[in-house]
């Protein structure tokens, strides 16, 4: 319902997207792409890798959006690259590229105001976009959510996202429905239950 919520927000402001429809409450409708293998991630906070990488202090606000690639490739762990080796390999062209890192700079414009009115620091997040199969225009792929995005409340600073299960943090349902309770997706009732993320709260975890 996230992702769905962002896609169409998206394709209202001009970004092309594979989005058709939700067909239910697990299921949407695509147009079919070839993906290009190239993750496209975009930081506004320095935190996770980048801080690692290059020693750089977490939470660093950076003075412009750093864009970064990654090759998707799960065997080799997903390694950096640059834009030469995306025209060299020719996962892209100069034109594609061009493209897409100006999508990329206008989503996170659109979605740092979506998630500041609703108490939310968009600290960095993911992108992956596709050629359509039926006229070989760039489209905005896969998905954006907590899973793809990192979420840090405005005040407390609690994370909303992924990290909740990285760093073994609990409460990660919850925080997805923070998220979307937050954007109006859906509200406190029946039985969908919140959280405060203004105090820390001790959780026990089972391992499985």
């Amino acid at each position: 319902r996230i992702s769905e919520h962002i896609l169409n927000n998206l394709n209202q402001i001009g970004i092309k997207t594979h989005l058709v429809k939700r067909l239910n409450m697990r299921e949407q409708l695509v147009r079919l792409v070839e993906i290009i293998p190239i993750k496209f991630i975009v930081r506004n906070i320095a935190t996770g890798s980048l801080t690692k990488r290059l020693g750089i202090a977490d939470g660093t606000i950076l003075n412009k959006p750093l864009i970064e690639y990654s090759y998707k490739n799960d065997e080799l762990g997903d390694p950096l690259i640059t834009s030469e080796h995306i025209l060299e390999f020719n996962w892209a062209s100069s034109d594609e590229l061009e493209l897409i890192n100006s999508y990329c700079l206008r989503i996170n414009d659109f979605m740092q105001g979506m998630f500041r009115g609703v108490g939310i620091k968009l600290v960095d997040f993911k992108l992956e976009f596709g050629k359509s199969k039926n006229d070989g225009k760039v489209l905005l792929a896969d998905e954006i959510s907590p899973d793809t995005c990192r979420l840090w409340d405005v005040s407390s600073e609690k994370k909303l996202d992924k990290d909740r299960f990285r760093k073994d943090l609990g409460n990660i349902i919850q925080a997805y429905q923070e998220v979307a309770r937050r954007l109006g997706i859906i509200h406190e009732e029946g039985n969908i239950s919140t959280v405060k993320f203004g105090k820390p709260k001790a959780v026990n975890i089972k391992k499985k």
